[in-house]
């Protein structure tokens, strides 16, 4: 099986990136909303894992209009102002109501922002575009001495056409995570690529957003324990560990054979089986586990994971086109002991149980529990997190109409040591973990 499991490396290099210009792109026509204006945000929004921006990088080897530049970046600005009619909440800005939460605002700061770069540089020398590289970090625009963590007053879109002198070009994209889940972030790439490509509006499904339908009950009722949010004091030598180690960023391409044969020995002993997902984080948790010697042995640890809550909601549905956060976290536990000596079978089915536990009434307790604690920071403790983008159309939303790009995806795993990332091949959309 160790053949199947391919390293893959990427190269530490300067992408020396000038900045031409700065556009601010407004929305092509009328919107419903005026000066003052005021959108609600759900609690799912207001989640404190949410308020970051997203960075991810496309890249397009296409040698389009070579001798003339300008139109890629017109393209891409015509085809977005357009957009931002049906999507006109990205054109606002994030603001703290009175009660603490954040909220959609209208005022005299508007628009997205459109950052026209080139480089001296060939696509070809930016090493392998199949493999997350951090050095490519100044193809995503920032403002000079941003805090990290920074939403409030920003645009909420900020695009990064950089043109190289190859002809190609990477289009860095950094989208506010409060509006759009991964499925809502795809679904608005979706209608600016398919806007682009044909010149006119393109929007299917209708954007819907409603962020309404997340209102906390009243009274608020918490059916559930929530450990996802629960802070615990580190009592073990993991964190320690971590941070003293340095550890590095390593890329792995798993082929399906190798994940297909870890299904098959992951299954639990009952009816009801695993999921390729399952077996996959119930591996990479067991041999995270093992490799850090995490002492002591009954100390309790927890792997948590996003789940698409969309298909759960029934009694109502969600309207289709909704494109806000809509993903409520997965927390499997084990003590340390049961990882390293259990077997796999018995630690995918904790993570189907995690899973699994994911219903129409955990996602509204889910709400009502951020109505009565909001939680103000990420909690590490004694966990590992694994992030899931194989279900994400990345490569088949990003089509401008220069085709498919040759990478599309972040551009760093490793937010946190405690972070683990899977993504699709792009050789084959959406072959990971499913």
């Amino acid at each position: 099986m160790a053949s199947c499991v391919e390293e893959l490396h990427f190269s530490h290099i300067h992408i020396p990136v000038t900045i031409d210009q700065m556009i601010p792109v407004l929305p092509a026509g009328p919107i419903p909303a005026v000066h003052g204006s005021r959108l609600y945000l759900s609690n799912l929004d207001n989640m404190i894992g949410a308020r970051v921006f997203t960075p991810t990088v496309y890249f397009y080897k296409s040698n389009y209009m070579s001798s003339n530049r300008k139109p890629v970046t017109k393209t891409l600005c015509d085809a977005l102002s357009r957009v931002l009619v049906p999507y006109y909440p990205l054109s606002g800005r994030l603001r703290e109501a009175s009660n603490g939460k954040l909220e959609v605002f209208f005022g005299q700061e508007q628009g997205a922002l459109m950052v026209e770069a080139h480089s001296d540089m060939g696509l070809a020398e930016l090493g392998d575009l199949a493999v997350p590289n951090p050095t490519w970090a100044p193809l995503n625009y920032r403002f000079p001495n941003e805090e990290p963590y920074k939403v409030l007053d920003m645009p909420l879109i900020i695009a990064q056409v950089t043109l190289f002198a190859c002809g190609g070009f990477s289009l860095g994209l950094r989208l506010c995570h409060c509006i759009c889940d991964g499925i809502g972030a795809m679904q608005f790439l979706a209608a600016w690529a398919a806007t682009a490509k044909t010149g006119t509006l393109v929007t299917n499904p209708e954007p819907c957003w409603d962020r309404e339908f997340f209102q906390p009950r009243n009274p608020p009722t918490i059916k559930y324990r929530h450990p996802e949010f629960m802070r615990i004091e580190e009592g073990s030598s993991l964190t320690m560990s971590l941070w003293k180690s340095k550890p590095v960023q390593k890329c792995y391409k798993v082929s399906q054979q190798f994940q297909a044969q870890l299904k098959s020995l992951a299954q639990p002993n009952d009816m009801l089986g695993c999921s390729t997902f399952d077996a996959m984080a119930a591996h990479v948790w067991r041999s995270w586990v093992k490799a850090l010697d995490v002492k002591p042995v009954d100390y309790e640890l927890r792997l948590t994971f996003s789940v698409n809550a969309r298909p759960k909601l029934k009694n109502p549905p969600l309207k289709q086109g909704f494109y806000g956060n809509v993903v409520c976290v997965a927390c499997g536990t084990s003590p340390v002991n049961n990882l390293i000596k259990g077997s796999l079978s018995e630690t995918s089915r904790l993570v189907r149980e995690a899973r699994l536990s994911i219903s129409e009434e955990y996602v509204r307790s889910t709400v009502d529990y951020m109505e009565i604690n909001r939680p103000n920071r990420l909690e590490f403790g004694g966990k590992l997190s694994i992030t899931q983008w194989t279900r994400f159309s990345l490569y088949e939303s990003a089509d401008f109409g220069w085709g498919r790009p040759s990478y599309a995806g972040p551009i760093d795993l490793t937010p946190t040591p405690q972070v683990c990332v899977f993504l699709p091949d792009g050789s084959a959309e959406c072959s990971g973990a499913t």
